[in-house]
């Protein structure tokens, strides 16, 4: 569906993108993480030739985004970062407009927008003004807009930022439905867990790299495995004293705690009940921790 091989993009003297290769299979929802600046959004406005690369290959449907983006954007749909609405009509008429922009036929418009608002339980708002809406309300629309056209690629630009758990959990029900019903799915995304639950396969990207590839599960047991202990930073100097020169140990510390991995859960607790540590949590290991091992930086969305 999307095949990338040594594509760079520069702008200026800054490399964003630095000959990285990847491959998107036709029906999987695939996972693009990395902190911000690691050419996440880049790579996805490429796909579509809203940016043209600098070198290296780009084919998405078989098309050069560079030449034949008007083929590739009547295929694909994009849930974009900003819900961009017109504030001052309706829902209905925001959706009009967009049906006529992507070429819907005006017979089949009324019945694809009711059955897509009904879909993200928005029925009910049909005709109410988009300033009316909650940010919920708002950004099961943007799914719905995505929708429209009946896209074979769906690209999701971190697409449940700012929502409420509850909101949260219902739009992954749905990117759920929409891939098990074929559709190939693009995810960026700063939520760890929303990738675990959500991708068959995810890369992660530093610095214009791919700094890993594979199965959220498979990541996990090549970069991080075993459990973590969280412990307050205020124990930092007595953990890093007691783990020095130890390579059983790996340590991330940032404003959120000290985190402490060892392959084993026996060889955690061990660790804080022989040095009379209390852990503020102790879990298994996850994406997040894969993450930060890669990367180095705070899972923060505003960095």
């Amino acid at each position: 569906m999307i095949i990338a091989k040594s594509l760079k993009k520069s702008f200026g003297d800054f490399t964003a993108i630095n000959g990285i290769d990847l491959e998107v299979k036709k029906g999987e929802c695939f996972g693009l993480l990395g902190p911000n600046g690691a050419g996440k959004s880049t790579f996805i406005n490429m796909t579509y030739g809203t940016v043209k690369r600098s070198g290296g290959e780009l084919s998405v449907f078989g098309y050069d985004p560079d030449k034949n983006s008007r083929e590739i954007k009547y295929r694909l749909g994009v849930v974009t970062q900003d819900n961009a609405l017109d504030e001052s009509l309706t829902v209905l008429e925001n959706m009009q407009i967009y049906c006529a922009f992507i070429g819907v036929q005006k017979s089949e418009r009324k019945k694809r927008i009711d059955d897509l608002l009904e879909y993200m339980n928005l029925a009910h708002k049909r005709d109410a003004l988009i300033q009316t809406l909650s940010g919920g309300m708002k950004r099961r629309l943007v799914f719905v807009r995505a929708l429209l056209g009946r896209p074979e690629l769906l690209i999701l630009d971190e697409p449940t930022t700012g929502l409420d758990p509850a909101v949260r959990h219902l739009l992954w029900g749905k990117v759920k439905e929409l891939h098990q019903q074929g559709t190939t799915i693009v995810l960026t995304t700063h939520y760890m867990h929303e990738a675990e639950v959500l991708c068959d396969r995810l890369v992660i990207m530093n610095q214009g790299h791919v700094a890993s590839e594979g199965s959220p599960q498979k990541m996990i047991e090549d970069n991080a495995p075993g459990y973590v202990g969280i412990f307050n930073t205020n124990d930092s100097a007595k953990i890093k004293s007691i783990t020095e020169n130890n390579h059983s140990y790996h340590l991330h510390e940032d404003i959120s705690g000290l985190y402490l991995r060892t392959k084993s859960l026996k060889d955690l607790t061990a660790f804080h009940s022989d040095h009379g540590l209390q852990p503020l949590q102790i879990r298994p290991s996850n994406l997040e921790d894969v993450f930060l091992k890669l990367t180095g930086k705070e899972l923060s969305i505003d960095a």
